[in-house]
């Protein structure tokens, strides 16, 4: 698979793969407990993924969403049970994602025991940038990210401090579900998330590699929740 296959991932991948609490400082903020041994993971259907140049849509049934960057990982090959040594040859590139976060709708779902589906699996809740090839990441953990809301800086992180590394990551969740061609793993978020408000101008990068932009707009009225 080259990078001009996968360079439009989001228009055929099949499955986004999240991974929550990955990050020490944020499931501090958040008042959680840091994983030990099994990383918490979730999904987002496709129709999640919002292109730049496209509004960010906050959700008609939600009063406060926020923002969570990360480091996607795009797959280049599928497999089942694939080994931590040799995962980073199912790596065929990365993106800049964002997880966008209905926290209004998650806190009611923990409180009630259920999935986070309707917190983070909105159509829209995937801002992707470009595809960026791995070739031009020598290595995955020496990565700065960081998001600015209406030019104010909320989030800053390493991808160093990640509690489960990318090749981890790759084997424990192919030991769980079939990875796919073109699938995307949202691989967790450091701390400094907050809310957004509608008309906000988000702008998240990944130094010395690229940037994007999106802004907050009002979804249709819905009977969703």
């Amino acid at each position: 698979m080259t990078a001009n296959n996968l360079s439009r991932f989001w228009e055929w991948g099949r499955k986004i793969v999240c991974v929550g609490r990955n990050y020490a400082d944020h499931v501090k903020e958040m008042g959680s407990l840091v994983p030990s041994g099994e990383p918490l993971l979730f999904l987002k259907p496709p129709s999640a993924y919002v292109r730049e140049g496209s509004p960010l849509i906050f959700p008609p049934y939600s009063q406060n969403l926020h923002h969570e960057v990360e480091l996607g990982v795009v797959l280049a090959k599928g497999g089942s049970d694939i080994p931590q040594a040799a995962a980073m040859d199912w790596v065929g590139g990365y993106a800049l994602c964002l997880d966008m976060t209905a926290r209004d709708i998650q806190e009611e779902c923990q409180r009630k025991g259920h999935p986070w589906t309707l917190a983070k699996a909105f159509d829209g809740s995937c801002p992707v940038s470009d595809f960026i090839p791995k070739e031009r990441v020598p290595d995955p953990r020496r990565l700065t990210l960081w998001l600015k809301v209406n030019g104010q800086l909320r989030q800053q992180g390493h991808t160093s401090q990640m509690i489960f590394p990318i090749p981890f990551l790759i084997h424990y969740i192919s030991g769980v579900m079939k990875l796919e061609e073109g699938d995307l793993i949202l691989t967790g978020t450091p701390a400094g998330v907050s809310a957004v408000q509608v008309g906000d101008e988000l702008q998240a990068g990944i130094d010395d590699l690229l940037s994007m932009k999106f802004t907050v707009q009002r979804g249709p009225a819905s009977a969703a929740h």
